[in-house]
């Protein structure tokens, strides 16, 4: 069911930063119409007249994906507005990091609300306009941790890991339903240069960082867009997260104790951080930018991929 970027309508959660942000101005820049879905509505204002500037259309909608209610409500606006959704963007996700025991039961129920029950809100509020089409595309933004526990991340891995089952499981579902034709598609970056890590939840006591070779947020939009224009099951994003599914596959024991000693070690920087529960409650300053400063090339790159004067 190939779908022509230019006339895709197309929403996005977790628009405002991170690979959301850099998703919507790569749809834009294919003159796309979009539906901006996040917490900060003066940040997704502000790339939605971005978006605009760059070819596409564009409406913000400030709404948190944990409100199943609010994600019902801007489907008919959204509906109202462009006429129909031909994608939908599970994007929205937060971190945190710590030892399971302390990390407390409200911050760790707030990520599974966040990341797994954003999505279920999600793909619960646009089916049924899929089903009015007749058609539709429902894409989840994953993870390398949904395949190999991550140390220190046990509600991001246990959301993750339940992305996946859940996906695989709705794509089943609507491989044997003969009323509508919809697509369930998961997309799997590794670690991307984001601001994620820099707003976690943090219960360590130490400063966090993405684990190498950290992936542009760039590169998960060009997959994004593919898989909006071309469905399919999965999508893995870069040749690291390629080459740790493949050796998952090969040798599950031992490549999986490689990936839990690295991330185990490298996750972690050497200055202390502040406790503290991060933008899991509510957004923090700052951050309403795709990258996240983690990757040397980020700092001579614009947030649109283009060198800044001087590099």
């Amino acid at each position: 069911m190939a779908i022509r970027i230019e006339e895709a309508v197309v929403a996005i959660t977790g628009a405002s930063s991170g690979i959301g942000r850099a998703a919507a101005l790569r749809f834009a820049a294919h003159g796309a119409k979009l539906v901006l879905v996040a917490r900060r509505e003066q940040a997704l204002r502000a790339l939605s007249d971005e978006c605009r500037r760059r070819g596409g259309q564009a409406i913000a909608i400030a709404a948190d994906v944990a409100d199943e209610a609010a994600l019902r409500g801007l489907v008919d606006r959204a509906v109202a507005t462009y006429g129909r959704i031909d994608a939908w963007i599970n994007n929205a996700g937060v971190l945190m990091v710590g030892r399971f025991e302390d990390c407390p039961s409200d911050a760790y129920r707030r990520v599974i609300e966040t990341n797994l029950f954003g999505y279920i809100h999600g793909a619960r509020a646009v089916l049924p306009q899929f089903r009015r089409q007749g058609r539709g595309t429902l894409i989840n933004v994953a993870s390398l941790g949904g395949r190999v526990g991550v140390p220190y991340q046990s509600a991001y891995s246990a959301s993750t890991f339940a992305i996946l089952g859940w996906s695989d499981s709705l794509r089943r579902e609507f491989a044997l339903d003969e009323t509508a034709r919809v697509e369930v598609c998961t997309v799997v970056p590794a670690c991307v240069d984001t601001p994620l890590w820099r707003q976690a939840a943090n219960f360590s006591g130490r400063g966090l960082r993405p684990v190498g070779p950290v992936d542009s947020p760039e590169k998960v939009a060009r997959a994004l867009v593919r898989a909006v224009r071309h469905p399919r099951g999965e999508i893995v994003v870069g040749a690291a997260t390629r080459l740790a599914f493949l050796g998952l596959t090969l040798a599950p024991r031992l490549v999986g104790r490689l990936l839990a000693f690295a991330f185990g070690r490298e996750q972690f920087a050497p200055a202390p951080a502040a406790i503290g529960v991060g933008n899991l409650l509510h957004p923090l300053p700052g951050g309403a930018t795709a990258h996240g400063g983690w990757r040397k090339e980020s700092r001579a790159r614009d947030e649109f991929g283009r060198l800044q004067p001087g590099h």
